[in-house]
């Protein structure tokens, strides 16, 4: 009777193992696995940071390139007003200053344009990376979050 008992005590204990090896085996697997997701989603994050970080200094050298070339060419357009002025007759001075006056705060106004068009477009474009950085961090807490939970459930196993 005490061999037999021994022998029942001795496979409870056998069987009981192996079910924890097993239940630590898969939650080995599952880790793994999950970690496998979780690197994925933030090399995905990474790539998509830094694309959008990418995108808006291209846009702010896009638009630091236009206002340059709208100051460019407001100050040709002044500096030819004041050559008319200079080349007027002294009686026609007043009127050519008037008209040099005139054509200098429209060529400032035009490249004043240009530059809140260029400025605007770049806001635009931080907008739009910010949305697209928030979003991929948003996919990698979801897949950590997933991750949580599939380890959690291969350990209540």
């Amino acid at each position: 009777m005490n061999k037999l008992l021994a022998a029942l005590i001795a496979t409870v204990f056998a069987t009981a193992a192996m079910a924890q090896t097993a239940t630590t085996n898969d939650v080995a697997k599952a880790q793994a696995s999950a970690q496998k997701d979780v690197n994925k989603a933030a090399n995905k994050e990474a790539k998509v940071d830094a694309n959008a970080n990418e995108d808006v200094a291209k846009a702010e050298a896009k638009a630091a390139e236009k206002k340059a070339d709208a100051q460019h060419k407001a100050a040709k357009t002044k500096a030819k007003a004041h050559e008319d002025v200079v080349k007027a007759d002294p009686e026609d001075k007043m009127k050519e200053q008037a008209k040099a006056d005139k054509k200098a705060a429209k060529a400032d106004a035009k490249a004043h344009k240009a530059a809140v068009k260029a400025d605007e477009k770049v806001a635009k474009e931080k907008v739009e990376a910010n949305a697209d950085m928030a979003q991929a961090a948003t996919k990698t807490a979801e897949a950590k979050a997933k991750a949580d939970a599939e380890v959690k459930a291969a350990a209540a196993k």
